[in-house]
């Protein structure tokens, strides 16, 4: 099993945050989409290579929970890690912390299919690929 890595830090500025007083929703995903990019890299993958293969890893499900409050001044950090190995797809799982807390503020689930930008249609991930990811799988009941 692979660690959790860390893919994304940030503080929380007062123009992110709603009329409650907390991190606006659209910007909790602003942190995990930057993370999403990051998190091939951390297995040795780069998307140009693969966009090279001709498919393209293209998100088609995202789950948020939102667990804690994030004020402004707080800093963030994401960990992520891929989940799942799939013949046409893969899940991948991003944590938002509070850094100075520690305490788990958000979780994003999401599942990115290969697709192939010629054809617009789903496409099988190369056996490499799929076998490097597989071999990279976090655990979802650690951190």
């Amino acid at each position: 099993m692979a660690e959790w890595t860390e893919t994304n830090r940030g503080v929380v500025f007062p123009w992110q945050c709603d009329h409650y007083g907390h991190l606006n929703v659209r910007y909790y995903t602003h942190f995990f989409d930057d993370a999403g990019f990051q998190i091939w890299s951390l297995i040795g993958l780069k998307l140009d290579d693969i966009h090279a293969r001709g498919v393209h890893p293209v998100v088609a499900q995202i789950t948020v929970t939102f667990l804690h409050e994030l004020k402004p001044g707080s800093l963030i950090k994401v960990k992520g890690g891929f989940t799942k190995a799939g013949t046409k797809s893969i899940g991948h799982t991003q944590r938002m912390y509070n850094v100075d807390t520690g305490v788990l503020c958000a979780t994003q689930d999401s599942v990115e299919v290969f697709f192939d930008p010629e054809t617009r249609t789903s496409a099988p991930m190369p056996d490499d690929i799929r076998a490097r990811i597989a071999a990279n799988l976090v655990d979802l009941n650690k951190e």
